[in-house]
């Protein structure tokens, strides 16, 4: 038996999106969530329904499904496998438009309900700390309290997640395991039988697809992994100009602190010159420090 990967986004908003399968999505925002007893969503309108005829506008690496609990609450979950300009600016203005888009003017304020956003990242977004889901919220500075509670953030970087599956303690830590690992397994481990991740492995099943499905979830797929490549290269590439910016830096302090020794105080334009030169120039002047003897000599040409 083969799954599609979540992560893929055709594959998320199959199996979070789909009308048929509304309570995936209740569970996974439940367990994320921490909603148990009264506040448990009892129904979840989607917004934006999982439907295969419109997959031909779906964006290469960034998918949300929209949904609204019987409270009026707005949830924006979104799956995003490489990391872009300006992230985190985009899911707090995607969440603000979400909030001030629920009236038409200022005298209906008291209608406005909450929003939460769930991004589940395929990347380390905040090394500042190591758990992989996060909550974050506004704060009165020195209290402490949280009286600002409109509009909410929750983050799951997959990366962090490193629990094995014998190690999965809670249903949230079984849905972090399904959305990073279900396109590796070849059947549903007895760990993770609850009733709404079999269903999602259900919906992840390719056997299950049909020919339209395929292609679409291959060209998603296939979209992921140029995103990912792309952000690779770019690494790979900064981490090469870093390289090359340090060497030069090194030898234009090195020529500096040779040129201080044999004539002792540097003027500043000298200084200048040689820390913006090329490396050809600061090597040829390096080459000819013995041979002149004064600083006007040596900068001639």
């Amino acid at each position: 038996m083969q799954f599609i990967d979540p992560r893929i986004d055709f594959a998320f908003k199959k199996i979070f999106g789909s009308e048929d399968a509304k309570d995936i999505l209740i569970s996974f925002l439940e367990s994320l969530l921490g909603l148990q007893g009264e506040k448990r969503l009892r129904e979840v309108t989607l917004m934006d329904p999982f439907l295969a005829p419109r997959l031909q506008g779906l964006k290469s690496s960034v998918l949300d499904v929209r949904c609204l609990d019987h409270r009026g609450v707005q949830y924006i979950v979104e799956m995003q496998v490489s990391r872009v300009r300006a992230f985190l600016q985009r899911i707090q203005f995607n969440a603000s438009k979400a909030y001030v888009q629920q009236i038409a003017s200022a005298e209906e304020y008291p209608k406005l309900n909450q929003v939460i956003a769930v991004t589940i990242t395929d990347f380390r977004l905040f090394n500042e700390f190591e758990h992989c889901v996060s909550m974050h919220e506004m704060r009165e500075s020195l209290s402490g309290e949280s009286l600002l509670r409109e509009i909410l953030y929750y983050f799951v970087e997959l990366p962090k997640f490193t629990r094995s599956l014998h190690d999965l303690d809670t249903l949230l830590d079984k849905w972090i395991y399904f959305i990073r690992h279900a396109s590796a397994l070849q059947e549903v481990p007895e760990r993770l039988a609850e009733p709404a991740i079999c269903h999602a492995f259900e919906k992840a099943r390719v056997a299950g697809m049909n020919r339209e499905e395929l292609e679409y979830y291959d060209k998603s797929a296939m979209a992921a992994q140029d995103a990912r490549g792309a952000l690779e290269l770019a690494v790979q590439e900064a981490e090469k100009r870093g390289e090359e910016k340090g060497k030069r830096e090194g030898e234009a302090a090195l020529l500096l602190r040779l040129l201080q020794r044999r004539f002792g105080p540097l003027p500043e334009e000298i200084i200048t010159i040689v820390r913006v030169a090329e490396p050809s120039f600061v090597q040829r002047c390096s080459e000819r420090l013995l041979e002149v003897h004064t600083l006007e000599e040596l900068f001639a040409s």
